[in-house]
């Protein structure tokens, strides 16, 4: 997969928030799937995190 077609590009990824306190620098939010199973049942479900230099087959180039 090249450069220009990974997360840190693509139309699903979401690069200001994380699911945790502790998220490196170059990491961010799947946006292409709902949440995953929340640990508790009273807890908000958990968005994949994944790094800007990822990719997978549900790539979608951002608008411009």
């Amino acid at each position: 997969m090249s450069n220009e077609h990974n997360c840190a590009t693509c139309a699903f990824f979401e690069d200001h928030k994380a699911n945790t306190t502790a998220v490196p620098d170059d990491a961010g939010l799947c946006r292409f799937n709902p949440p995953v199973t929340q640990p508790e049942a009273n807890a908000r479900g958990l968005w994949p995190v994944v790094k800007s230099d990822d990719w997978c087959g549900h790539f979608e180039a951002e608008a411009a």
